[in-house]
């Protein structure tokens, strides 16, 4: 009799056998415990790891806490002999041993007046070479021309300083002449001159300095944008530049704001720059082209070696008022990132 083609039950068994082997992975499993589960070590060394990373992220806290504190212990005494209003009076007198008087207003004026001034002038480029590195350019182009960019961000600021007083203060004197022929109706060129260190040369100086900034952090949002998103604008008969104002733009405008608000904080922060390129006068005015101009961290740096107590706390207090705008910054950039997180992830 031919033996029957069906396997009886001796045959099927080695086989149920060897399926069931491979799940009893013991204690040198895969994941170092008897079926499957994590051994202590595998425990403990995740539970060490997670304790790391949330003590490094409250060090960032406690540092934060730490200068806030600082500062508000040193410039006490000072905003207590001040004889003026801290937030209005526009002139700076602390070194007055009789009548000690100082105010912010000025110096804020052209904190904020220089920064959006040179996020005017460095967002538009920024913008422009993003696209072109990301959308338009050669790969080998790109790749070299964002090398470029990322070692302007190397240089010094003492280094953009130095030529922005000594080399490119003359084109922006002979462009405020300029702006003052033809536009001096308008109150921001209203000065007739002399034009020298001036809000329009430090804010140029500025804008090429944040500008790395801006272009990088642009230029990687873009980057992360669905292709799916693109081949299906240009499947409907866009052009490049519809497909990019339909797809690329609207995916990546939190990062693009995110950029230019954490470049806002670098401009807002900035000091021997703008020390060198600005005038260091204490007038209230929105003229962009007059000689003068200051700044809170330029102020600092110019006027904190020869200060005396009073002066040096005035100084620290000025330095607590750039702390809480700069704060304020970031905190409003994170916050636009955090409410546009589900759209990222979705077009995602």
């Amino acid at each position: 009799m031919s033996q029957s083609p069906i396997a009886g039950p001796a045959e099927t068994a080695p086989v149920t056998a060897g399926l069931a082997a491979p799940t009893d992975l013991g204690p040198t499993g895969p994941l170092g415990g008897g079926g499957g589960l994590p051994s202590r070590r595998r425990f403990g060394r995740e539970s060490l790891f997670r304790w790391f990373t949330t003590a490094s992220g409250a060090v960032v806290l406690v540092v934060i806490v730490a200068i806030a504190i600082f500062l508000i212990a040193k410039a006490v005494p000072a905003l207590r002999a001040d004889k003026a209003n801290f937030l209005t009076y526009k002139d700076w007198f602390p070194d007055d041993p009789t009548n000690p008087k100082f105010g912010i207003a000025a110096l804020a004026l052209g904190t904020v007046e220089a920064s959006v001034l040179a996020l005017l002038l460095a967002v538009p480029v920024a913008l422009g070479i993003a696209l072109c590195l990301t959308h338009y350019a050669h790969r080998r182009v790109a790749s070299a021309l964002g090398f470029v960019i990322d070692l302007l961000a190397a240089v010094p600021s003492i280094v953009f300083g130095l030529w922005g007083r000594d080399y490119f203060y003359k084109p922006v004197q002979d462009f405020s002449a300029w702006l003052h022929r033809y536009f001096g109706w308008i109150p921001l060129f209203g000065s007739g001159g002399p034009y020298g260190k001036s809000v329009l040369l430090g804010s140029a100086v500025l804008a090429i300095m944040i500008l790395p900034i801006i272009t990088s952090l642009s230029s990687e949002v873009f980057r992360q944008t669905p292709k799916m998103n693109e081949e299906a604008a240009l499947a409907l008969g866009a052009t490049k530049w519809e497909m990019i104002r339909m797809a690329v733009l609207p995916y990546g405008r939190p990062g693009l704001i995110a950029s230019v608000m954490l470049g806002l904080g670098r401009a807002l922060g900035e000091t021997i720059a703008l020390a060198l390129t600005l005038g260091a006068t204490y007038t209230f005015s929105i003229d962009l082209i007059e000689n003068g101009g200051n700044s809170i961290a330029a102020n600092i740096a110019n006027k904190f070696g020869e200060a005396s107590e009073t002066g040096r706390g005035a100084l620290i207090a000025s330095g607590l008022v750039l702390f809480a705008i700069t704060l304020v910054v970031n905190m409003i950039a994170r916050l636009i990132v955090y409410r546009r997180r589900e759209f990222i992830g979705s077009a995602a």
